[in-house]
């Protein structure tokens, strides 16, 4: 599974494949998206899971265009926006998850909501005690 995002977009990528790896126990790599061609895209195929986020309205395009490419090699992407962007990204993405459009600086803080709910539910359908992580403290003890 990858995770693909543009500017603050792929900060919040970071969190979505941490928390998947972290709960779920599913390897997962986020990436930014303008990144794609310098290796990451050789790894997309038939069925390849493909988290696109795409909340900076200004580099939607630019996010969809990445979009486009890894459809191309046949991976199936769920896409995170804005509201106002939903008929936009519908015509590139396979299903999409809406936020509340905010200042770009806080978006990060609504668009890692449901990355972290989505980690949860994989979780749960895995079988996975998302109460005791394996390998995982709750809390860091410093000496």
């Amino acid at each position: 599974m990858f995770f693909i995002g543009r500017n603050l977009d792929s900060a919040t990528c970071l969190e979505g494949s941490l928390k998947l790896k972290e709960i779920a126990y599913i390897h997962s790599e986020a990436y930014a998206a303008g990144e794609l061609k310098h290796g990451p895209i050789s790894l997309i195929e038939d069925g390849t899971l493909v988290v696109a986020i795409a909340t900076n309205p200004p580099l939607f395009d630019k996010t969809m265009s990445n979009v486009k490419e890894v459809i191309a090699r046949g991976a199936d992407v769920l896409g995170i926006t804005v509201e106002g962007l939903e008929d936009e990204i519908h015509k590139t993405t396979d299903s999409a998850i809406f936020i509340p459009k905010t200042d770009i600086l806080y978006q990060p803080s609504l668009s890692v909501v449901p990355l972290q709910t989505f980690a949860y539910y994989v979780a749960l359908m895995r079988g996975c005690d998302v109460d005791k992580p394996r390998n995982l403290a709750k809390s860091v003890t410093v000496e």
